[in-house]
């Protein structure tokens, strides 16, 4: 019995002790190939999607297989550096990252479920939506990133604000609704990533 809380308590000790590092996990490079792609999902939406209302179903597809592109060249990214990294607590700390960011998926996956599924008529919503779920995403791993990084979350949410605001009517599911929140803000985050994370730290 002593020796399982034993063990208890340094698991919590380790997982605490992760808490304080800084997660070197997410890299500048995944980041900028999310933004590249999202701009260029924008333009093959300007292109082949003319009237996404009247095609949500590829719009659909295009957005959510580009999300699915992105989020796996991340997560084999963070699961390599793990796997491979010197220091005790990198798997502590990219377990501890993905489940910080993994409520912000799972419940903007949910919502879009419900609002094709039960009320097609509001689809127009989930740019603006999608953009403010990934902010509380972000926000929810500050704490392991630099501070720097909030920035980023607020970027995402005043864009998903205002995209919720002007993308309707006639703008409504506009490829720049996707592209220019997405792009910016992922190109945004690889700059952040990049000065804060990888320069100093690739030079020492």
């Amino acid at each position: 019995m002593e020796l399982q809380e034993a063990l208890t308590q340094i698991t919590e000790i380790r997982l605490q002790m992760a808490r304080t590092e800084v997660f070197r996990g997410y890299r500048a490079v995944p980041a900028a190939f999310s933004g590249a792609l999202a701009l260029a999902a924008a333009a093959i939406q300007a292109l082949v999607i003319v009237e996404p209302l009247q095609h949500t179903g590829a719009y659909l597809s295009l957005w959510i297989g580009s999300a699915v592109v992105s989020g796996a060249s991340a997560v084999m990214e963070m699961v390599i550096r793990a796997r491979y990294a010197r220091s005790p607590f990198t798997r502590e700390l990219t377990a501890l990252a993905m489940e910080q960011f993994f409520p912000c998926l799972a419940a903007g996956g949910l919502v879009t479920l419900v609002i094709v599924q039960a009320a097609p008529a509001s689809i127009w919503m989930l740019p603006g939506l999608w953009q403010v779920f990934y902010s509380l995403g972000i926000f929810a791993t500050c704490r392991l990133l630099p501070r720097s990084m909030s920035a980023v979350a607020v970027f995402y949410a005043l864009s998903g604000l205002a995209t919720l605001t002007l993308a309707q009517g006639d703008r409504a599911l506009s490829p720049l609704a996707m592209g220019i929140p997405f792009g910016v803000g992922q190109l945004l985050a690889a700059a952040v990533l990049y000065r804060t994370l990888e320069r100093n730290h690739d030079a020492a």
